[in-house]
Order: structure tokens, then C-alpha cells, then sequence
């Protein structure tokens, strides 16, 4: 689901946000003796028409928030500091694949008996390291004959698209999610009154995704492969990036990845990718909408608060900085 989108008009005011922060504490402090919980104090912009606050958790999380009232719903993205960037050089394609299976579910939805599903994934997993290290084609073609067949088995556990359900249950609408270079976001827009339901949903989503369903959703990113290799607007690009970036992951690899890798994925790279970068430090929860932030921030706290906080390193994105200062 690799796309641009037009931001929302809160974007624009965060831009301004981070050049002229002012720190204020929330005007309802919960503490018992009735002094502001530091994790609810919030940034904010001076003379922003929109108003937009901007919260840190303890655990590192931003959290952007911007009240906007013309109808009782609200339009969130999560976001993730990570993109195809940050894709290691032997998996490209890898942040974007993990952008689809992170709407596969995890151990608690998403499946019917997770203990066997389990077992069956860990097999196509191991499966796919052999697939990737073997030369042979007729070798090959037999370990992709066993990566197929128990698969199959697999998917009778699954529970398809549980997670879009789950969210077409709550009245969501637009559920999306799209990878670049630096960033990838997952979209909904949800009812007003259904955002405590959002939050429990999002926080399970993230806690522990499953690589299910891993060997049918390949025809998907292989059908947005092809549709790139058919438009000429996407060969321009790509060609463009790879002669301004010559020594950086910009211009040497792409979002979608290489056909070669495309055939010869690794669920064992990809979770390594989700546990080094889908982290709190390194994520944002954006809202837009008709609530009540005082209210707000405190549900986010209580439903993703709880996520540990990891080292995250950006070598690449020291290089980006670099190489846009010595084009």
C-alpha cells in the first residue's frame, strides 16, 4: 500500500509546533494531590489557529492532538519513524511487507487455536530461511511445494481480515496504511464515541502482530510490483532518486523492493525489523477531531503506556541529513 496523502490541517500546524514549543500542563490534573502528571503535560505552538497540543508518554510516544468538531468522528494515523530506508540492503521491500502483515492479527485475534497456528508458522518460517539459501531450482521448487502446503494447514486457524472487522464493528472507515522512505502510518477515522474501542484494538495490534496468511499475502505486494514496473510515473522516480542518491538507501534500493528479494522473503528479517522499530519511542498517535484531549490523553496512556521503551539507533537517518546538505 505504497502512496502519498495529503495531510490533514493539523499537520500543518505540528510544523510550526516544533519551532515555537511552549510547554503547558493539562488543565485537568488527575494527581492526587491535585498537581499535574508529568506524562499529561503537552507542546504547543504560539498563536496556532488549530490549536494542536503535542503529548510525550513516559515511555516515549508522541502524541498529536488537534480538536476539530465539524462532524462526531475522529481521523487518527499511527506512525512509525521507520520506512523502506531502513530496510537492510539484503531485504528490500521488507517495511512495506510488514506494513501488510501487521493487519493480520496477533496471537489473541486473528485466530481460531494459536497454539497450532503456531507451530504451523514457525515451520514456514524456518521454511523460507532454507528457500532463501538455496541455490538449486529444482531444490527450490520443493521446499516452495512444502512452504505451500503447510500454509495451507496454517490458514484453517486463521481468522481472515479479523482485524478490518473488527474496525468496520466500531464504524470505521478509510482503514489504510501506507509506507515511504522515512515513515510508515496506519490510517482510520473512527466515530467520536468509539475511541476507547479504537485505542484497546490498536494497542493489541501492535503489542505482538502474528505473521499469518504470510505466503498469500506475497500475491498482493507481487500485484503492486508489477503495477509499479508498468508505470512510467514510477520508473521516473525511481530513476530520479537513484541519480541524486547515489550512495544512500534513497536512490539504491525502493520502497517495494527488488523482484529477487520480493521472491525470497524472511519472516525471521522482518519481525527483527518490527521489534527493532515499532517501539514507543519511536511511533506517534496523530488524532483529529470532536474529543476531548484532557480525556483523550489519558485513555492513550492507559492502553499504550504499558510498551517498553527501547534503544533506537537512526544511523540512516544521520546519512539522509548528511547527503540533503551534500547533494
Amino acid at each position: 500500500m505504497i502512496q502519498l496523502k495529503s495531510f490533514l490541517p493539523v499537520a500543518l500546524a505540528l510544523v510550526v509546533s516544533f519551532a515555537n514549543a511552549q510547554t503547558k500542563p493539562t488543565t485537568k490534573p488527575s494527581a492526587k494531590d491535585g498537581s499535574p502528571i508529568p506524562s499529561l503535560n503537552f507542546e504547543y505552538a504560539l498563536n496556532d489557529p488549530f490549536k494542536a497540543r503535542i503529548y510525550t508518554l513516559k515511555n516515549g510516544m508522541k502524541v498529536y492532538m488537534s480538536v476539530y468538531k465539524n462532524a462526531p468522528r475522529i481521523q487518527t494515523y499511527i506512525a512509525v519513524r521507520a520506512g523502506s530506508k531502513n530496510d537492510p540492503a539484503t531485504a528490500t521491500g521488507l517495511a512495506h511487507y510488514l506494513e501488510h502483515m501487521v493487519f493480520k492479527g496477533t496471537d489473541k485475534f486473528g485466530t481460531k487455536d494459536f497454539a497450532k497456528e503456531s507451530a504451523e508458522i514457525t515451520k514456514i518460517e524456518n521454511l523460507y530461511e532454507t528457500y532463501r539459501q538455496t541455490k538449486d531450482d529444482a531444490q527450490r521448487k520443493k521446499i516452495y511445494h512444502q512452504i505451500d502446503s503447510i500454509s495451507g494447514v496454517a490458514a484453517k486457524y486463521a481468522i481472515a481480515n479479523e482485524y478490518d472487522k473488527m474496525l468496520a464493528g466500531i464504524g470505521g472507515q478509510g482503514t489504510n496504511a501506507y509506507t515511504s522512505f522515512d515513515q510508515t502510518v496506519y490510517v482510520n477515522d473512527i466515530p467520536s464515541n468509539q475511541l476507547e474501542n479504537w485505542l484497546k484494538i490498536e494497542a493489541e495490534r501492535y503489542r505482538k502482530p502474528v505473521l499469518r496468511l504470510f505466503h498469500t499475502e506475497l500475491e498482493a505486494v507481487y500485484e503492486e510490483k508489477n503495477r509499479g514496473l508498468d508505470s512510467d510515473n514510477s520508473k521516473l522516480w525511481e530513476a530520479v532518486f537513484s541519480g541524486l542518491f547515489k550512495n544512500h538507501s534513497y536512490g539504491t534500493q525502493t520502497t517495494i523492493g527488488t523482484i529477487d528479494h520480493l521472491k525470497n522473503p524472511s519472516m525471521k528479517e522482518i519481525m527483527k525489523y518490527f521489534n527493532a522499530n515499532y517501539v514507543p519511542n519511536n511511533m506517534a498517535i496523530c488524532l483529529s477531531g470532536d474529543f476531548d484531549p484532557d480525556e483523550t490523553i489519558k485513555l492513550i496512556e492507559k492502553n499504550f503506556g504499558s510498551m517498553p521503551l527501547k534503544p533506537v539507533t537512526h544511523t540512516q537517518l544521520q546519512r539522509s541529513s548528511y547527503y540533503r546538505k551534500n547533494l
